[in-house]
């Protein structure tokens, strides 16, 4: 099986610079395209093809798949911060959706056959149930679940009327950083809770918010399902090698552990972490927030040859620290 060049949309933000190194890692050509927006050009290794721009501009993909003879796309540009998509929703439907058909459109007509699509947990909406799976209704609470919920009905409908088979990743919480420390959550004002913990750690910020206390839960906060990024990278080219070995079959799957960690437990493992104790605020529940979210990993375990290497709550938090520091000397300490 020849592996095919992929271009990595969003290649310079979290996960998708991730996705970059693992594909890097297993012998794949990869080009990025990055509006920057949210993402950073030295995320990208430099022996990357890197285009800045904007995946709705039909004419850069075309050149993009042109130049680099392109056989797939792994899609993780995007908008991804459920409070924000509460409140600015037209901002999501058009980044994450709206583009997102276009993106496709280009796809279709430069006969790109796979692609890889970065979804989300928030597809689900509040379940009721302790553990999700794939057949889960998905009823989303928030413009973000909505936004990749459509997107995935528009790659299913295209996959039937076109010759193009995909996989959507419906990621729980994404945390840790490279392990080699080559790449991590760099995002200003981030709001993922290990990411902001560590800030917390290291004295970037004074405290951690901890948004809802009456939860139905152990302690009263949220429980999540935290995946290792770069476990969760690995799992994108296990999908890719899946739809090439199969052309005339689509996916979509869970990406999680199958183990949930309240708020509490995460903000615990980090004073563990780092011998420090993090400043708790209480504040009430944001909009759009379910009180637990944790996968039933089943089927992604079944369908492809996936070994999480770093499933432990300590080591995700030792990685996120450990790029939160190297972060800091990359941006002179600030």
């Amino acid at each position: 099986m020849i592996n095919p060049n992929v271009l990595v949309t969003g290649g310079a933000g979290y996960i998708g610079s991730h996705a970059v190194l693992a594909l890097r890692d297993a012998g794949y050509r990869v080009a990025v395209i990055d509006n920057l927006v949210t993402g950073f050009r030295f995320a990208v290794p430099d022996d990357v093809a890197f285009y800045e721009g904007d995946i709705a501009d039909a004419g850069l993909i075309a050149r993009i798949v042109a130049e680099q003879g392109i056989g797939a796309v792994m899609h993780f540009a995007g908008s991804v911060v459920v409070p924000e998509s509460v409140a600015n929703p037209l901002k999501y439907y058009d980044n994450n959706t709206v583009r997102s058909r276009a993106l496709i459109a280009a796809l279709v007509d430069a006969g790109v056959p796979h692609m890889i699509f970065s979804s989300t947990a928030a597809t689900y909406g509040m379940p009721g149930t302790d553990t999700v799976t794939e057949q889960t209704p998905t009823v989303p609470i928030n413009p973000y679940g909505w936004s990749k919920l459509m997107t995935e009905r528009m790659l299913a409908d295209t996959a039937f009327a076109h010759p193009l088979n995909y996989c959507a990743l419906r990621y729980f919480n994404v945390a840790g950083a490279d392990p080699r420390a080559r790449t991590g959550q760099s995002t200003a004002g981030a709001t993922h809770l290990i990411k902001v913990a560590v800030e917390a750690a290291l004295g970037k910020r004074d405290h951690v918010a901890v948004f809802g206390t009456d939860y139905d839960t152990l302690d009263g906060t949220g429980v999540r399902d935290y995946i290792h990024v770069s476990d969760l990278a690995a799992a994108h080219v296990l999908a890719l090698e899946a739809l090439v070995a199969q052309p005339d079959r689509s996916l979509t799957m869970n990406c999680g552990y199958g183990r949930g960690f309240s708020v509490l437990e995460v903000l615990d493992a980090v004073d563990r972490v780092t011998n420090r104790t993090i400043v708790r605020r209480m504040e009430p529940r944001r909009a759009g927030d379910p009180g637990k979210l944790v996968s039933d990993p089943g089927l992604i375990r079944q369908t492809l040859p996936w070994q999480p290497q770093y499933a432990d709550l300590d080591t995700i938090v030792g990685h996120a620290l450990a790029w939160e520091r190297k972060l800091g000397e990359i941006r002179g300490g600030g």
